[in-house]
């Protein structure tokens, strides 16, 4: 399989991701987009190619961002753009380009989605001792997932909402690693169910789940994520959520069931923009 990796060896996200590609059996065709950026034209395809937007794909972190005003709503797709090609370390890192598709790798497990899946697997770790997880879609009524909940005392009665989606995580040989999901409303998402078994926990499994679930909800649609928390807070603080007042919400996620009835008055509300 021909791959592409638009690559920064700075950058331990895109370390992780080429080692995964090397690892699952395939040399891509490594492009270190710092010293040898692409075109105009091809970066605007590759974005076209992603569908994130071109906006989605800048980089803030260690990059003059800000100093060059780029978080002005009014800029347009093609200033963002000409920003990026003038200063290349604002394009956002790995870009994977295979058969299967073209993606912003962000986190690096999202990378198994343009390898081939009839390969024989193991589990493979990235290089902070966390394994690489793959997530499988299940359904609301799946037995393991709703006794998951159930242990941690969750809810469980409202599974079936509309805009509900809910993944299986595991490692690349199969072990089970947890559960989560997500209640789409609009470009507004309430994540949920996240549950991971008291044998996996402090292993950095949770804080892999996270992302991997936002950047499915980011791909469904959704632009900034929601949820309600009795016990987990410092969890999910680490994970760039944020608490903020119940009437901070739209009012699609205060209409919820989790937030409606199911969650007590006490949950706190916590709340960050999906971005990569």
């Amino acid at each position: 399989m021909d791959i592409v990796i638009y690559h920064n060896p700075d950058c331990g996200t895109s370390r992780n991701t080429l080692a995964l590609i090397r690892q699952w059996g395939t040399e891509p065709h490594v492009i270190e987009y710092l010293k040898t950026p692409p075109s105009r034209a091809l970066l605007a395809r590759l974005v076209e190619r992603m569908g994130i937007g071109v906006r989605a794909l800048i980089r803030q972190k260690g990059t003059p961002y800000a100093e060059l005003g780029l978080d002005s709503p009014d800029l347009t797709d093609d200033q963002l753009l000409d920003a990026m090609i003038a200063h290349p370390v604002l394009i956002n890192r790995p870009i994977v380009v295979s058969p299967l598709g073209v993606k912003l790798c962000r986190p690096s497990d999202v990378a198994l989605d343009l390898l081939p899946q009839a390969m024989a697997r193991s589990r493979i770790e990235k290089e902070e001792g966390v394994p690489f997880l793959k997530d499988v879609a299940a359904a609301p009524t799946n037995p393991a997932f709703v006794a998951a909940l159930q242990a941690e005392n969750l809810p469980v009665d409202d599974l079936a909402e509309p805009g509900s989606r809910f993944f299986a995580y595991h490692t690349l040989d199969g072990q089970p690693v947890g559960f989560g999901g997500y209640e789409l409303q609009g470009d507004e998402v309430l994540i949920r169910s996240v549950v991971v078994p008291q044998e996996a926990r402090g292993t950095g499994i949770g804080r892999n789940i996270v992302p991997l679930l936002l950047y499915r909800a980011y791909e469904a649609g959704a632009k900034r994520a929601w949820l309600l928390t009795t016990s987990a807070s410092d969890f999910f603080s680490r994970v760039g959520f944020k608490p903020v007042e119940r009437a901070a919400a739209p009012i699609a996620i205060l209409a919820t069931r989790q937030a409606s009835s199911l969650c007590p008055a006490s949950a706190v509300l916590m709340t960050r923009k999906i971005s990569f």
